[in-house]
């Protein structure tokens, strides 16, 4: 599988760099995978095109404020702690550290108008200590929104929001589910009046989900992972509506991989580097909503796999042509 096959020429004038005023606004490609069609709509159409009685596998996670910008005891320098991923101990983190030549193990960083403050316990190993346990409540107050690094902007009030599902619930992110940013709370629940179901899974997106596929024979690809879990319950649910011949939509890359990799290993918490390329035989998502994504990046792949290379080719390039919005803030396509 040549990495070349996930490549397209995108306008850089279509990434989009802020979020609608309205979620439910974003444009919506409605693709039939049987058929060969493509349609276009929008979001807050999208009931017009789903079947009967299916049901929505969300993935619940809710992102961090994971950047903090804080100064070197020592000599006052801004330092800025991404954090990356909690360990065990509950006060260390993975991060990245900014400027890295100009830090030191041992270097304690302050944070303005907090009580909260960090030891850096190796550069490099990235290992950063805090003193708080639940640094939360903090972050909360002090965190800046982790923006993709395409969104050429500092995060705003706005992305607090925004950049947030309206069903996030457990915090881990530090990439946002995008798929799953379009909906409303009153499009939520007007879909379960309608008959269809909403199921919730987590997992937590982190910061090598946003780093391209190197190897040129994409099979090589070693896949990073990422924490997820689904209750019992809910796995009990997806496979007695399927047995009825309802139809399991994956909300997002994020959630197909969720139910795949719980459908391969029976495993419902742990970590996973499912990596999903074409020629994957998937056991559980019957459709698909997802936003576009990036060229030679594992998503592009999944998406691909889910709906076939030529089909998605072709609607990648009418998405271009019309001027679809691309990426975390953009528009969406349902694939059935």
């Amino acid at each position: 599988m040549d990495l070349q096959d996930f490549v397209y020429d995108l306008p850089k004038s279509l990434i989009a760099q802020h979020p609608l005023p309205r979620r439910d606004h974003a444009r919506l490609m409605v693709i039939d995978r049987a058929a060969g069609t493509i349609r276009h709509s929008r979001f807050d159409e999208l009931e017009a095109f789903l079947p009967q009685k299916s049901f929505f596998i969300l993935n619940d996670s809710k992102v961090i404020p994971a950047r903090l910008f804080g100064r070197k005891e020592r000599s006052d320098g801004m330092v800025e702690i991404f954090l990356l991923k909690k360990l065990i101990d509950g006060y260390t983190y993975e991060a990245l550290l900014r400027p890295a030549k100009k830090i030191r193990s041992g270097d304690r960083i302050n944070f303005e108008k907090s009580s909260l403050y960090a030891t850096i316990v190796d550069v490099d190993a990235r290992l950063v200590k805090f003193n708080y346990k639940n640094i939360m409540p903090h972050i909360q107050r002090i965190g800046h929104i982790p923006l993709p690094p395409y969104i050429r902007r500092d995060d705003e009030k706005s992305d607090h929001e925004f950049y947030q599902t309206v069903y996030a619930k457990n915090a881990g992110s530090v990439a946002a589910p995008t798929a799953g940013l379009h909906f409303t709370k009153p499009h939520l629940r007007a879909l379960e009046k309608n008959g269809h179901k909403i199921l919730r899974t987590t997992l937590h997106v982190n910061y090598a989900t946003f780093k391209a596929v190197e190897e040129e024979d994409v099979t090589k690809h070693h896949m990073h992972y990422e924490s997820y879990e689904i209750s019992a319950a809910t796995l009990r649910k997806i496979k007695a509506n399927r047995a009825e011949n309802k139809k399991a939509i994956a909300v997002g890359t994020t959630s197909c991989r969720v139910i795949e990799s719980v459908a391969k290993t029976g495993i419902l918490k742990g970590e996973t580097n499912l990596f999903i390329y074409p020629g994957y035989q998937f056991r559980m998502t019957d459709a698909l909503l997802t936003n576009f994504h990036l060229p030679y990046s594992s998503l592009l792949m999944l998406v691909f796999a889910f709906g076939g290379m030529d089909l998605l080719k072709r609607a990648y390039n009418q998405a271009i042509e019309k001027k679809y919005r691309f990426f975390s803030y953009g528009d969406c396509m349902l694939l059935l």
